[in-house]
């Protein structure tokens, strides 16, 4: 049976969810955004920073997201922005699907993540993540722009949103360009932790 394709990530509160250019990636405002991230046991745990870190439900929300998916996809632009700052050992530990228009050899690393660049859409993209996952569910990584092409495509189930406690006023906005018009959502869980709020919404057609 095949799982569940979702997406999940942290937003300021007017809506962003990464800087303007992806030279500002690990600057002052993505550091602030991500947070709440960063004391975790997991990820600490998931980066090799060392032992140590805090427990608590921000922790098993962020462990249990990371244990669900068998498959990530994720657009070229978040690729790019990703491939000379990511480890050898990269964070993702399953096969990734990159939607590009570029034909390119699969790139290796260690700890289980295979990075294959699919050049003829994001449905054949899914297609081969969900292969790759078995019951596992799908993660849609990432940057917004691909996000909103498989909402807008009908093709995610579900999303949690880590709002977090920060103004961009500038950015990448995580809903531009998406089509309200076929998009409905449905709350289904709210959470609120010292250093985040943690929404979840299950995605319908209208």
């Amino acid at each position: 049976m095949a799982g569940t394709v979702f997406f999940s990530v942290s937003m300021s509160l007017d809506g962003y969810i990464a800087p303007e250019s992806p030279d500002e990636l690990m600057g002052q405002q993505w550091m602030e955004l991500q947070a709440w991230m960063f004391p975790l046991q997991f990820t600490r745990e998931n980066l090799k920073l060392g032992a140590g870190g805090e427990e608590g439900r921000d922790n098993d929300i962020s462990r249990a997201t990371f244990e669900r998916v068998g498959a990530n996809v994720m657009g070229k632009r978040m690729f790019e922005a990703g491939e000379h700052v990511w480890p050898e050992d990269a964070p993702f530990h399953t096969p990734v699907f990159v939607v590009t228009h570029e034909q390119r050899d699969p790139w290796e690393r260690r700890g289980g993540t295979t990075v294959h660049f699919i050049d003829d859409g994001i449905e054949s993209a899914l297609g081969q993540a969900r292969a790759a996952a078995g019951d596992r569910d799908v993660r849609i990584a990432g940057g917004a722009e691909t996000i909103v092409q498989y909402l807008n495509a009908g093709l995610v189930d579900e999303f949690h949103v880590a709002l977090a406690p920060v103004l961009f006023g500038t950015g990448v906005r995580l809903f531009e360009r998406v089509d309200a018009s076929r998009v409905a959502l449905e709350q289904v869980h709210s959470e609120v932790s010292p250093r985040t709020t943690h929404l979840s919404y299950a995605v319908h057609q209208r």
